[in-house]
């Protein structure tokens, strides 16, 4: 049978992660190219605790329908929280829970663009939000993103060069794939440009609680005088992303068509995880929680970073990350990156993940690779950045 399917998928690809990730069952393949939490970093005998006595005392919570909006007291946890950051607004916000923050990101597209519409994102980016936000139809164009944050003119002769641009996608705190973190600077021109030119922004703050270094800096949410910021968040990075638990913040305008159209996507999230998630915030001390996550992090990405400063070639650059899961590797102009990478997994066993895996069209010219710290453990780190800096001598010298 000839089988025709709709134009909305027409130019979606498999994501070159996971093409990537097929050569990590391989034997003896070490893998960078992951982008998951570390396996230490689960809080496994608290979560068990908790699913217990909820089972025990209330089962029928965990086991029957909810509402779209989410579980109640997660929601009324999470506002008072975020309303302590500046990032919720009682009088003119509303929180709902997603399945992720890729659900809220996914849904905020499908309300606020038309096919045709123009949705400004980083370049590089989430090649995850790039499929969702490709599957509607939408103009997806790239901005230049520099290692303080997306490159503002360029942003700007975009937004004056695309009247039906209806929305700016960022990942302010350790970008992914980047690792990069906007500067304050940015934050404010960019929010300013936002309301010049009458755009919504998207910020997607998955990695914001993993700073281990510098300073933290107020969220593109809190500077929000107009309520054009729509914001995600989720439990993936801080408590465990098997549970498929996000939550997104913005104009209860907007809200309002995000749960009609999360209602026909998939009803609720998994009651069991809000609830779990609610218990734990409400009973864990998270300061302790936040502080043993960052002690991790801290540790995978020195030791990291230390291992290719004394392996790699000095032609490779990076940039130490204050944060998030993520080291972004640059090669020298002259060289192909799609072969560095390629050869890397075949001939050395060690698995990245190549640039343009997160470019709008992947067929554009970058020289980067991204590098995960937080799944592999110390020895595979050691072990895998010594015998890819090995590789980066003798494939450039």
């Amino acid at each position: 049978m000839q089988y025709q399917f709709s134009e909305n998928i027409s130019e979606l690809k498999p994501s070159a992660i996971r093409e990537i990730l097929k050569f990590t069952g391989m034997p003896g393949v070490i893998s960078f190219a992951a982008g998951n939490p570390a396996p230490e970093a689960f809080p496994t005998e608290k979560i068990a605790s908790i699913s217990e006595q909820l089972l025990r005392e209330n089962p029928v919570l965990a086991m029957q329908y909810s509402i779209t909006e989410g579980y109640t007291p997660l929601r009324d946890t999470l506002k008072k929280i975020m309303k302590e950051k500046n990032c919720y607004s009682p009088e003119t916000d509303d929180l709902i829970i997603t399945s992720g923050a890729q659900q809220a990101n996914e849904l905020t597209c499908k309300v606020l663009l038309n096919r045709g519409d123009t949705l400004i994102c980083e370049s590089p980016s989430f090649i995850g939000s790039l499929n969702a936000f490709k599957s509607y139809g939408v103009n997806l164009t790239g901005v230049p993103l520099e290692s303080d944050g997306m490159n503002m003119e360029a942003l700007e002769e975009t937004l004056k060069t695309n009247p039906n641009c209806k929305l700016i996608y960022v990942i302010p705190n350790f970008q992914n794939p980047t690792g990069f973190v906007m500067s304050l600077e940015k934050r404010k021109s960019l929010y300013a440009l936002a309301c010049k030119y009458n755009v919504i922004i998207l910020e997607d703050n998955p990695y914001g609680d993993l700073r281990f270094s510098g300073e933290e800096i107020p969220s593109i949410k809190s500077m929000d005088v107009e309520n054009r910021v729509v914001y995600s968040g989720t439990f993936s990075k801080i408590l465990a992303p098997g549970f498929r638990v996000g939550y997104v913040i913005g104009a209860k305008e907007i809200l309002q068509k995000i749960i009609v159209c999360k209602q026909v996507a998939d009803v609720h999230t998994n009651i069991w995880a809000q609830a779990i998630c609610e218990r734990f915030l409400n009973t864990v001390n998270m300061d302790e929680h936040f502080e043993n996550l960052r002690k991790i992090y801290r540790h995978k990405c020195n030791l990291m970073t230390d291992t290719m400063k004394e392996s790699f070639s000095e032609k490779v650059t990076f940039q130490k990350p204050d944060g998030g899961l993520f080291i972004w590797c640059t090669l020298p102009d002259e060289c192909d990156m799609n072969e560095f990478c390629k050869k890397s997994v075949e001939d050395y066993k060690i698995a990245v993940v190549p640039g343009n895996a997160f470019l709008v069209n992947e067929t554009e010219k970058i020289n980067s690779f991204r590098l995960n710290f937080s799944t592999p453990t110390d020895e595979q780190i050691v072990k895998g950045i010594t015998i890819l800096g090995k590789m980066t001598k003798e494939f450039l010298n």
